[in-house]
């Protein structure tokens, strides 16, 4: 099994949020999230709790009323983790991945160039 923070879907929205703001509190993690699907300040508060269980989030100060966190874990790790897991889902393959993005058209001839540059000796 792969390493890191598994997070949810709802989860992973917040933590964008807080990586794009460096550092927030509830209040200002609820207003940076889309306004047509915003949830409850409460939802965010119990997100933000569950984030700080998992260690994915670290509570540095107080204001007032407000607590401030900061991200602990880095949106290359979560992703790294969730793409892991879903790749555990084939068998640790890419290709169907792969297969797919490129039956779609979410995968084209230069990302295939720019990968595959990637994995030459430099």
């Amino acid at each position: 099994m792969s390493q890191g923070v598994r997070l949810t879907r709802f989860e992973l929205e917040v933590m964008e949020a807080l990586w794009k703001l460096k550092r927030a509190s509830v209040r200002e993690l609820l207003e940076s999230l889309p306004e047509r699907k915003r949830p409850a300040y409460t939802t965010v508060q119990t997100i933000v709790r569950r984030l700080e269980e998992k260690k994915a989030v670290q509570l540095v100060r107080k204001i007032g009323n407000a607590h401030i966190y900061v991200p602990v874990i880095s949106r290359r790790s979560a992703y790294r983790r969730l793409i892991d897991d879903f790749l555990d889902l084939f068998g640790g393959s890419a290709r169907p991945l792969m297969a797919h993005l490129v039956e779609t058209g979410k995968l084209n001839l230069d990302d295939l160039k720019e990968l595959e540059s990637s994995l030459e000796p430099k």
